[in-house]
């Protein structure tokens, strides 16, 4: 399943923290240029050289502008024809869609389905009863159940992920509450960003680069939740990022810059 095919991978760096001072541009966008900053992380996919900057920010919070967040940490950085990648959770968590677990009460339906939820080695999801009612708030009881009986006849079938199929990305994507590396969220549950493909063009305006939403971890293959890019870079986007350059616990990047190299 895992989609190894990266060479040339550069070993981690440290990276500062920068200022945007004077980089912002007319009608908020971002002016294409950079100063000296993090040093990238270069990767070779199909012949192709990419390089992925991490960039360290503040801890980002609920209310926080995401386009913002965007100018001032990336923006510095940014040269023409970069595409902006934000991690998943970042995004949720800005939009205000973390929630504590204590606000959360499981009733009887969330109860009954967390336990039935295959237990993994990697991590808790919906096996949690406040990350299963959580996902029922937002996606509605008809369509959890529909999910259900969707997963008993796959099951029949020999098939496997059509609960998430027919539940789709909020639980597809919930992540449960005690998973997450940065101390701030460690007791919420975090579902899928609100509208990411609305969110990913309303990015694009505002900034003027393209934007990847991703879920990218030390488990599964990079995945492009939604972007403004054509489908070909898209695949070739979450190839470049299947060993998780950006990191997953307390690196504090949760912003990324895609970047072909030019050709020598």
């Amino acid at each position: 399943m895992m989609r190894r095919l990266l060479a040339s991978v550069s070993s981690p760096t440290v990276l500062p923290r920068t200022d945007l001072a004077g980089r912002v541009g007319a009608a908020g966008t971002i002016d294409a240029m950079s100063p000296p900053g993090p040093a990238p992380r270069t990767v070779v996919v199909d012949g192709r050289t990419f390089e992925r900057i991490p960039i360290r920010t503040p801890v980002l919070m609920p209310g926080d502008d995401i386009a913002a967040a965007i100018r001032e940490h990336a923006g510095p950085h940014l040269r023409a024809g970069d595409t902006v990648v934000l991690s998943e959770s970042a995004v949720a968590i800005m939009q205000g869609r973390a929630r504590d677990w204590r606000t959360i009460h499981p009733g009887s339906l969330a109860r009954f389905l967390s336990e039935r939820v295959t237990k993994t080695t990697w991590g808790t999801g919906l096996r949690s009863p406040y990350a299963m009612q959580y996902a029922i708030e937002l996606t509605g009881a008809p369509r959890i159940l529909a999910a259900g009986v969707a997963h008993i006849v796959g099951r029949l079938l020999g098939r496997k992920g059509w609960f998430y199929l027919v539940a789709g990305l909020n639980a597809r994507m919930m992540d449960a509450e005690h998973t997450m590396g940065i101390a701030e969220f460690y007791e919420c549950c975090i579902p899928a960003p609100a509208d990411p493909p609305g969110t990913a063009r309303a990015l694009k305006a505002a900034t003027g680069f393209d934007i990847a939403i991703c879920d990218i971890n030390d488990i599964n293959p990079a995945w492009c939740v939604a972007s403004t890019l054509p489908g070909d870079r898209v695949r070739l986007l979450e190839r470049s990022f299947d060993d998780n350059p950006l990191g997953q616990t307390d690196e504090q990047t949760p912003i990324g810059i895609w970047r072909e190299a030019a050709a020598s």
